[in-house]
């Protein structure tokens, strides 16, 4: 960002937020809106987008203003139970105009509000506050598996490290809870995906795949997999990796690959799904429908993530099958969960060696009990967890099966 006043090159530097100052140059409109939202947080009130205007369309002005800007309005259709939205006419803005060059000038602003601000509260405002994709995947992870928004919120915010740590409240988790999440493809892209599998089938008569449409036509689950990857499962099925962690972006839905690994430990494809919920039954009918195409021929073992839904599916789909959870998953979480510990390097060292040094389950047990001695972890609700099911995920318990050299699913 180019800056004409030095007072607000020493701003860039500094945690003194000093007021924008009409003149100042900013290499973008956004540079231009990050400038604004800074001094308003700083300040305590929300900073919106009011009005833009285009002039042989291209956006040359633009005007920034206060969360409180404009008169208040009935928030519903019905008078007599609407409610006023808290608008209080603030007049306080500021605008930026297109040069020619290309860069934006503050033009013009106005800096007194008619209202109270409070930059302590002022991240509870409805323009700061957003649930990060990380949350949202863990709500609707957990509401998968049957466990209440209580204990969700706060697992949470005990990740957070406390609530004054969080962007959003509990009512915006609740309220994200509450709306059915829809996969935002139309009946026509569904008939497009389906179109090019079966001109793909005609290509080769081997190819595989399935569409599971909901009761509006519009695809919930899909599942494809070409002839190749069929004869792959045949010399390499015996160990599979199932991960759910891919999104693709446009309409958020999970991409889950059936991966192994062949003769010269090389990753290969047994398949693909997408899917619209991480559930139980989108789980069962996605391992079903591979199970299908694959010859119905199970694998003896699968290597998934953390996912209660996902155990729940590989207890009904694939009941005889050893599943072990991925070790990259479990060991990345530690920064997490000791971030905020005095002696987070030193625990973080001594989990490190006990797992991956103890050679059998006894040693294990050994220098799990003398880690939990050293660092007082008694108490500790995850190291409790991890140790009840350290038959799914500790190298030293899951030496008995063949795992073709894998421990993650990345």
């Amino acid at each position: 960002m180019e800056i004409e006043d030095p007072n607000l090159e020493e701003n860039q530097n500094s945690e003194v937020v000093l007021e924008p100052k009409v003149g100042t140059r900013f290499d973008s409109e956004d540079k231009a809106q990050e400038c604004y939202t800074i001094y308003a947080k700083a300040k305590g009130f929300g900073a919106i987008t009011i009005t833009s205007k285009k002039v042989n369309n291209v956006k040359s002005y633009v005007t920034y203003g206060c969360h409180l800007s404009g008169n208040a309005r009935p928030t519903g259709s019905n008078p007599v139970k609407s409610h006023p939205t808290p608008k209080t006419g603030c007049k306080a803005h500021m605008n930026i105009s297109l040069l020619v060059d290309g860069k934006w000038k503050l033009s013009s602003i106005e800096l007194k509000h008619n209202h109270e601000m409070d930059p302590e509260k002022v991240k509870y405002l409805r323009c700061y506050r957003a649930l990060p994709p990380n949350v949202k995947r863990t709500i609707e992870l957990n509401r998968a598996a049957g466990i209440n928004m209580n204990q969700i919120v706060a697992s949470c915010v005990i990740e957070a490290g406390g609530p004054d740590n969080l962007t959003w409240t509990d009512k915006d988790a609740r309220n994200y809870k509450d709306k059915e999440r829809r996969v935002q493809l139309q009946e026509g892209d569904a008939d497009a995906m389906h179109k090019y599998f079966v001109r793909m089938q005609k290509d080769n008569s081997d190819f595989f795949y399935a569409i599971d449409l909901d009761e509006d036509d519009r695809l919930r689950n899909v599942f494809w997999a070409d002839a190749y990857s069929k004869e792959l499962y045949k010399e390499f099925g015996d160990v599979v990796t199932f991960d759910t962690t891919y999104l693709v972006n446009r309409f958020d839905m999970p991409f889950a690959p059936f991966v192994g690994v062949n003769h010269h430990g090389q990753s290969i494809l047994f398949g693909c799904g997408l899917i619209t919920r991480e559930n139980t039954d989108s789980f069962v009918w996605l391992f079903r429908t591979w199970l299908s195409c694959m010859f119905d021929s199970y694998p003896n073992a699968i290597i998934i993530d953390q996912c209660r839904a996902m155990q729940n599916a590989i207890s009904v789909v694939f009941p005889n099958t050893r599943h072990r959870w991925c070790l990259w998953h479990i060991m990345k979480k530690i920064p997490d969960k000791f971030k905020n510990c005095n002696e987070y390097k030193e625990i973080k060292t001594s989990l490190k060696s006990v797992v991956y040094d103890s050679l059998d389950p006894k040693e294990f047990e050994q220098n799990w009990e003398n880690l939990i001695k050293q660092f007082h972890l008694h108490d500790n609700e995850w190291f409790a967890g991890m140790y009840k099911e350290r038959h799914r995920w500790v190298p030293a318990f899951v030496k008995d099966t063949f795992w073709a050299g894998m421990s993650t699913t990345q």
